[in-house]
Parts: structure tokens; C-alpha cells; sequence
């Protein structure tokens, strides 16, 4: 690939649910603000600036935010707001745009590639965001370069409201002395354990024999080679936003037992969240179809706030089919649809409780690893043990 003559841009919408919050509210301008929940068990889900200077981060919880930070403004997340600003930015940038990728609800990638020859790309993107800002009131940064890896590192160098062009000349004179954090596959974990072997700059990463890596981490440590020397030939892809998944079931029996059938809605539920959780969208939406032996089909929907929660859903999905079934005859279809799919974090629609979300997130783990159905709800497995099962 020529790395040379490419030219990848990477956008990041600086703080963002913090800065969706000060549109509604100017007071909150200047001011150490937390997106997250209100209670003692609640996580932060975003942080401004200000914030962030006495160490509060994503993630931490509530408790240990307000010790450290006790004079933060503390404000409830609404995903309604940040879906909408999600979508006047990405309709900016895809009017403008040859090729770009909504990477979550706030950072896009574009390609522009070849534009040098009719604009400087530098000056195209700076005016870009410019124009972002100007119709959006949200402030933004980009990073400009021959990958997507060192775009997304010198758009974290440039925050906040800042931008940064890297040529392919300048790439490893940039990466070289930057902490190995700074690359986006790099975790807690995996910077651990290149710490015990004293790798801790880029430039030592880099370095390090290719089979080094893949001793110590695996088939990432190749990857993660490359990216330290600035080589990475992932391309843009073209966004097109799913607006729905569904998740269908046929009997060959026509079957009115309640009790299994409710099991399957659990069971569907279950693995649309965890698709949901694994793509990095949450939904608005949710609807439950009935088709009756005599193939009437009937269906029954309603709107929630932004989740991607099984608990949520599932209790939403058992209401709206109690609702819908009031003809007592065989059903041969069950369906369960979730639409109005947005990126975003799961964790939002659980700001007022860590444990749950450390609850999801290890499930998740266990499901990556064995499969979609290695930890099920008790009331799913009555659809697996009686053949009613995906």
C-alpha cells in the first residue's frame, strides 16, 4: 500500500455528552462537570476538561469522582440529545466527504485521499471543522495522516479543540517517544505486561523483534508491531447506518404454552442485547410479533430511553406481548425487532448502578470467548430444554 500519498482523517468530538449538556445549559461552561449517575452507585460516563484535571475519568464511579472532584456539577445523561447532535455532524461531514466511517456516536474517520490534487487536505478538513462547529455549537478535534491508528493518536494530541496534520515523514519521529497507552489497542492489560519487559515507549515497541511480541501477546503482537511503525492498511468503510435487528422464531408446532413461549422472548432479548453491546449500539425501540395459526399476524411496539440492557428490554418485551396475545388461539411466530439503532454506551442506561455494569461486561467476556450462549438467564433456558431454542 502506498502509505505515502494517503491521506486519513480521524474526528473526535471533544467531551462530547459534557458538551451536549452545556448547549442545553451554558452555566455549566468553565465549570467541572460529570455525565453520569446521581447516586452513590452510579459511574462516570463522561467528564469535562475541568474534571478530568483532578482525575476523574470514564468509568470510575460516582463515589470515588465526587471524593476527588466534591465541587463537580453532576448531570443525568439524555442519549435522545446526543443522537440527535450525533446525527447534525455525521450529515456534515457526509455532504462533504468523499468516503467516511462513523467509528461510535461521537469520532469518524474520512478518506480523502487524492483530494490534494484539487484543495490541500489540511486546509479542506480545518474548514471541515470549522463548519462543524459553526451549525453544531459542539467542539471537535481531528488528526490528519497516512493511517487511521496514527490519525486517531495525533487527534488525542490535538484535543482539546485542536487539529494536527502528520505526514508520512513525520510518522515515526511522532510515535517514537509517546507511551505506549497512547495506541488504541493497547489496555490496561496489555500495557502491563509489556511493562514487566520494560516496553513503555512507542519507539521501543517498535523496536522489538516482531516474534517478541507474538511470544508475549499473542497474534496481537504483530499487529501491535506494525502499528508502532506506523504501519496500518485498515481502510475507511463506507458507513451505512443499520436501523434495526430482529431476531425471528417459527414453530414446527403451533404451541400456545405461555411459560416457553415467554422463555424464547427472554432468549431473543438476550442475544439482540448482546449484539447491541458487541456492535456498539443501543436502541430506542422495541417490538414484539405474533403470528397466529391462522396466520393473522399482529404486532406491538413502544419507545424507551437509549439501552442496550437485557433487564430493560426483556421486561419491556414480556409486557408488550401480554399486551398483544389476548385471542387465546396457537401461535406459530414469535418476533422481537429492536430499531432506532444508535453507536453509543451501553453504560448510559445504567448510570445509577456499577454493579450491573460490571455484571454485563463479564457476561460479555464469557460470551466472546464460548459462545452467545455459555451464560443465559434461568427463564431462557426453558427454551433451549424444551426445543424452543434460536
Amino acid at each position: 500500500m502506498d502509505f505515502q500519498n494517503r491521506h486519513i482523517v480521524h474526528l473526535d468530538l471533544d467531551t462530547f455528552f459534557v458538551s451536549c449538556q452545556r448547549l442545553l445549559d451554558s452555566s455549566l461552561i468553565g465549570k467541572p462537570v460529570i455525565v453520569g449517575g446521581s447516586s452513590r452507585r452510579g459511574v462516570v460516563a463522561s467528564c469535562s476538561y475541568e474534571a478530568r484535571y483532578y482525575g476523574v475519568h470514564s468509568a470510575m464511579p460516582m463515589r470515588m469522582a465526587l471524593r476527588i472532584c466534591p465541587h463537580a456539577t453532576v448531570v443525568k445523561g439524555d442519549m435522545d440529545v446526543y443522537a440527535k447532535k450525533s446525527d447534525e455532524v455525521s450529515q456534515i461531514i457526509a455532504e462533504a466527504a468523499p468516503v467516511y466511517e462513523k467509528a461510535s456516536i461521537d469520532e469518524f474517520y474520512m478518506d480523502i485521499t487524492g483530494m490534494d490534487r484539487f484543495f490541500g487536505c489540511y486546509k479542506w478538513t480545518s474548514e471541515l471543522r470549522q463548519k462543524v462547529i459553526k451549525e453544531t455549537g459542539l467542539p471537535i478535534s481531528f488528526g490528519l495522516s497516512p493511517t487511521k491508528t496514527v490519525s486517531k493518536i495525533a487527534t488525542g494530541e490535538a484535543k482539546p479543540q485542536g487539529q494536527l496534520q502528520i505526514k508520512f515523514a513525520e510518522v515515526k519521529p511522532f510515535l517514537n517517544p509517546l507511551s505506549i497507552q497512547k495506541i488504541p489497542m493497547v489496555g490496561d492489560a496489555t500495557y502491563k505486561t509489556l511493562s514487566r519487559v520494560g516496553i513503555r515507549t512507542i519507539r521501543t515497541l517498535a523496536s522489538m523483534p516482531e516474534e517478541v511480541l507474538i511470544r508475549l501477546l499473542g497474534k496481537n503482537g504483530s499487529s501491535l508491531h506494525r502499528k508502532a511503525n506506523g504501519v496500518d492498511s485498515a481502510p475507511v468503510v463506507q458507513y451505512n447506518a443499520r436501523k434495526s435487528i430482529s431476531s425471528e422464531r417459527t414453530f414446527m408446532r403451533d404451541s400456545m404454552d405461555l411459560v416457553r413461549l415467554k422463555a424464547l422472548l427472554v432468549q431473543m432479548v438476550e442475544n439482540l442485547c448482546f449484539q447491541l453491546r458487541a456492535e456498539g449500539k443501543v436502541t430506542s425501540n422495541i417490538a414484539v410479533k405474533i403470528r397466529y395459526a391462522n396466520f393473522d399476524t399482529h404486532t406491538q411496539q413502544a419507545r424507551l430511553a437509549y439501552t442496550a440492557c437485557d433487564h430493560i428490554l426483556i421486561k419491556k418485551a414480556l409486557d408488550l406481548f401480554d399486551k398483544l396475545y389476548q385471542r387465546r388461539m396457537m401461535i406459530r411466530l414469535v418476533g422481537i425487532k429492536l430499531s432506532g439503532l444508535v453507536e453509543g454506551n451501553y453504560q448510559i442506561s445504567l448510570f445509577d448502578d456499577v454493579t450491573l455494569i460490571n455484571l454485563y461486561q463479564a457476561m460479555d467476556r464469557v460470551k466472546n470467548r464460548f459462545g452467545k450462549y455459555a451464560v443465559q438467564r434461568a427463564s431462557s433456558l426453558e427454551a433451549l430444554a424444551r426445543g424452543y431454542g434460536e
